[in-house]
């Protein structure tokens, strides 16, 4: 049986969260509450609990993955981001969305898309999701916790356990939903940014403008 974390909302104890962090840093799968739904995260050094993630969610080589940060300096240190995709990534950001970009040398080339080189990278707006982001050595693999046969993801730790059952090592149940969709992904390996997947995120403000083109597998 997974540990059951029962954590606040909005200012999460932080005991709790640091064993969570220790649990992940220490090789754990972990499922957590984000600002889009729940998710499945493990260290990105840990290849071990990377591989073991991708089995139990089914991600193939061609998918990417995304990384967790706690911050824009953070994200920084993992991706190439040049003036104007800073402008931008910063006027949304923390928010419910994942921009894949450059990955750099930083990342592991196991953690990056075999052909195109890049990475999706996420700043969470989550008091529980920063609180364990304050104590984890680096950023986090993340996934939607959306299992096959499931119509929609897990949006309460009730519905994670019913999900993961014993395959995850750590639940965080801060009591309350999350919401029905993923993040909005945002594909900006190009010149222009292009949204691969409409999702939690709004497409407002300076994200307006952007072309949509989604696709199957991400």
């Amino acid at each position: 049986m997974p540990q059951l974390f029962n954590v606040h909302p909005e200012n999460p104890q932080a005991r709790l969260c640091k064993q969570a962090a220790d649990l992940i840093n220490g090789g754990g799968i972990a499922a957590i509450p984000t600002d889009s739904c729940y998710a499945l995260v493990c260290h990105m050094d840990d290849k071990n609990a990377v591989e073991r993630l991708r089995r139990l969610k089914g991600i193939s080589e061609k998918q990417h993955l995304a990384l967790l940060c706690k911050d824009l300096s953070e994200l920084g240190s993992y991706a190439k981001v040049n003036n104007v995709q800073y402008r931008l990534l910063k006027s949304v950001f923390p928010g419910p969305y994942t921009f894949i970009l450059e990955a750099t040398k930083e990342v592991p080339k196991r953690l990056s898309h075999p052909s195109k080189k890049s990475i999706g990278l996420r700043v969470p707006a989550h008091a529980v999701v920063q609180a364990i982001l304050e104590h984890t050595e680096g950023a986090l693999i993340a996934t939607t916790l959306q299992m096959p046969g499931m119509e929609e993801p897990a949006r309460s730790g009730w519905e994670a356990q019913e999900a993961v059952g014993n395959d995850v090592d750590l639940i965080v149940d801060d009591g309350e939903y999350c919401g029905a969709f993923p993040t909005t992904v945002i594909d900006w390996t190009g010149e222009d940014p292009v949204v691969v997947r409409v999702g939690a995120g709004p497409l407002t403000g300076s994200l307006e403008p952007v072309n949509i083109e989604e696709q199957d597998e991400l």
